[in-house]
């Protein structure tokens, strides 16, 4: 039997079937300049969350018991299962949805933006209109009604991302002071307060408001380092600390990945590992074209836009050069490592590189140079090219310990964080084990 779908507008609210013991509420869109950020609060009747785990979304897909358990689809979609008899029995009060684009535009750029929940019978479903210059919008929430539940179109949304939707729904968030740096978090919309007061919340007997929780720093890089947190203790190396690297391809073929954003969303997943791994927090970055150059080094409260103010593309003029010069690049951070910073910890270097290599014994000579300390080269390449000697590490003979490991990905914004961290340490615990064995690495 079809169930019956019942369409609403923006304030408008329909009930469920009582029915329905299990519920499925979907949201999506089917075109979005960035990454779907998808979560769900569970609040209680004075409208906050009882503790950090009833804040559901990619890196925490459910909640203590269970009750609302999120499911990823692709990038613009995913859906959550929610045990309505469970639901029913808490001290919850209301499941609140809503989206935060991860990356670059506003909802107004996205289209076919919708949220449905459906139950044994009825499908009720809110085709969003309400976007416009907003980064996240609360969707609709799923809310207490007599012995079952209605779904309320609501339509609301904030300026500045993930920190003021949290807060709305009583989600303390750390502000970040960072000096001389640019991650301070963004403000929230006048309609901030009056979207904090519409949200109900916990009852007294459940939530424990005089007791303090701790705070919930909400920071992109803050929820990357869960996922790779995760990756390390699959690989035993949650109690491994080394120095962290990044180098990018500046190349002239990489002009739109640096316009789309996808440069600066890979770096902010390789900050989350040195902000996790490296002894002081701190990543070291590279650029190179045909020249190469040392950038400041940054920890996680300086992440926003770094890419944008240190090196926002590939310059033929007053800058690297258009061409792919991998040796002098490579040469530069050896030099770093072995002679002007030596220290006894390993250091791990991430190299993203769109292909085009054809200085295949230069590299070759550096890899079996550096092979004899304590550098390990994780080389990632970007697209379907031509990746020369990188595509052969396995076979490269003449090193002192195999300390260098690639694969290449067609696009980096499909692959998931869980896929990338464990991709990423997938040869390094092998490498450290051999590397200590013979004496290359020594703490």
């Amino acid at each position: 039997m079809n169930p019956n779908i019942i369409k609403l507008v923006s304030g408008s609210n329909a009930k469920l079937d009582e029915a329905s013991t299990q519920a499925t509420v979907k949201i999506s869109c089917s075109s979005s300049p960035a990454i779907l950020d998808i979560s769900c609060f569970m609040v209680g009747e004075n409208g906050k969350v009882p503790s950090d785990d009833f804040f559901i979304f990619y890196n925490q897909p459910a909640d203590p018991k269970h009750t609302v358990v999120f499911n990823p689809i692709d990038k613009y979609s995913g859906e959550f299962a929610i045990d309505l008899r469970a639901l029913s029995a808490s001290g919850i009060d209301k499941c609140v949805f809503a989206a935060t684009l991860d990356g670059p535009g506003t909802f107004a750029d996205v289209r076919g933006c919708r949220i449905s929940a459906a139950g044994k019978d009825t499908e009720l479903v809110y085709e969003i209109m309400e976007g416009n210059a907003e980064t996240s919008l609360v969707l609709a929430e799923l809310y207490r009604h007599g012995g079952g539940f209605k779904l309320r179109a609501v339509g609301r949304g904030f300026h500045g991302g993930l920190k003021p939707l949290a807060e709305a729904h009583g989600v303390e968030v750390e502000d970040e002071a960072p000096e001389g740096g640019s991650g301070a978090q963004a403000q929230a919309v006048s309609g901030h307060t009056e979207a904090a007061a519409t949200y109900s919340g916990p009852p007294k007997d459940t939530v424990q408001e005089e007791a303090p929780r701790p705070a919930l720093n909400l920071t992109k890089i803050d929820l990357l380092k869960q996922q790779v947190g995760i990756s390390l203790r699959k690989k035993n190396l949650d109690q491994e600390k080394a120095r962290v690297a990044v180098v990018f391809d500046a190349s002239g073929s990489m002009a739109q990945l640096y316009a789309k954003g996808v440069v600066q969303r890979a770096f902010e997943r390789v900050l989350a590992v040195a902000a996790k791994m490296d002894d002081d927090g701190m990543l070291d970055v590279w650029f190179f074209a045909t020249k190469s150059k040392r950038m400041p080094s940054v920890n996680e409260h300086g992440y926003e836009d770094y890419v944008k103010q240190t090196y926002p593309g590939p310059k033929m003029f007053g800058g690297l050069g258009i061409g792919n010069n991998e040796p002098v690049v490579m040469a530069d951070l050896i030099k770093k490592y072995t002679k002007e910073e030596p220290g006894d910890l390993p250091v791990y270097v991430v190299f993203f590189s769109d292909g085009g290599i054809y200085e295949t014994p230069k590299i070759s000579k550096l890899l079996i140079q550096s092979s004899k300390h304590n550098i390990f080269w994780q080389f990632v390449g970007l697209g379907n090219a031509d990746y020369g000697v990188l595509r052969e590490l396995d076979d490269l003979q003449g090193r002192y310990v195999d300390n260098a490991d690639f694969f290449a990905l067609d696009d980096l914004d499909e692959v998931s964080d869980e896929d990338l961290y464990d991709r990423l340490f997938n040869e390094y615990p092998k490498w450290l084990r051999e590397a200590r064995q013979k004496g290359v690495v020594r703490s």
